[in-house]
């Protein structure tokens, strides 16, 4: 078994998150995907695929980080280590500004420049990417990605797997629905159903 700092996922995401823990003292020396990379910048040791049991059992006592930037695979990725017993840990950037209210679940990335303002809840698996802003009181699904310099005002929930586009703003208390995607750049100021692909100033529907 290993014990070791393990990473899943390994390229261009997870080289951000190798570079949180880096500044945190973190270091990492394995990582599993699904075919050994031809490209290992960090010099990490390979051990596999984490769907094979042999790979699980190694990594059983391990932090797991995960380096995943799709939201679909992250979440199975995250659920499949979390029904094996796995610690999916968090990494959060020491630049990065979060409320002592603030309530982070397994798996979330918090990245260099965002801010998470007082009782905002951060589901599993959330990315909070550069210099993004997360308003007081925020409800943010299991597996969303807010890209870098996206604002959410106070009060906003977003369903599981939403994704903000980089620099997008949505106005306080808006409600977004799962799975939506919203396009980079866009003004939201309405509340925006499930499955629904959005961009503009206003935002308007576009799938």
């Amino acid at each position: 078994m290993i014990g070791n700092n393990v990473i899943i996922g390994y390229s261009g995401h997870s080289y951000v998150i190798l570079e949180i823990l880096l500044n945190s003292g973190v270091m990492v020396d394995f990582y599993c995907d699904r075919v050994k990379k031809q490209n290992n910048p960090y010099n990490l040791n390979f051990l596999g695929n984490e769907e094979n049991s042999d790979v699980l059992q190694k990594i059983l006592h391990s932090k797991v980080y995960l380096g995943i930037g799709n939201n679909n695979q992250r979440e199975k990725v995250c659920l499949h280590l979390l029904n094996h017993k796995i610690y999916v840990a968090s990494a959060i950037h020491n630049s990065s500004i979060v409320a002592s209210t603030v309530i982070i679940n397994e798996g979330t990335v918090i990245m260099p420049g965002a801010v998470v303002q007082a009782m905002t809840l951060l589901g599993k698996g959330v990315i909070c990417n550069t210099a993004a802003v997360i308003e007081h009181e925020c409800k943010i699904g299991d597996f969303c990605h807010i890209a870098p310099g996206a604002v959410l005002a106070g009060n906003v929930s977003l369903g599981e797997r939403a994704f903000v586009g980089a620099n997008s703003v949505i106005k306080e208390g808006v409600s977004v629905g799962n799975d939506v995607i919203i396009g980079a750049g866009s003004v939201v100021i309405r509340d925006i159903p499930d499955n629904s692909v959005v961009a503009g100033n206003p935002s308007k529907s576009i799938r």
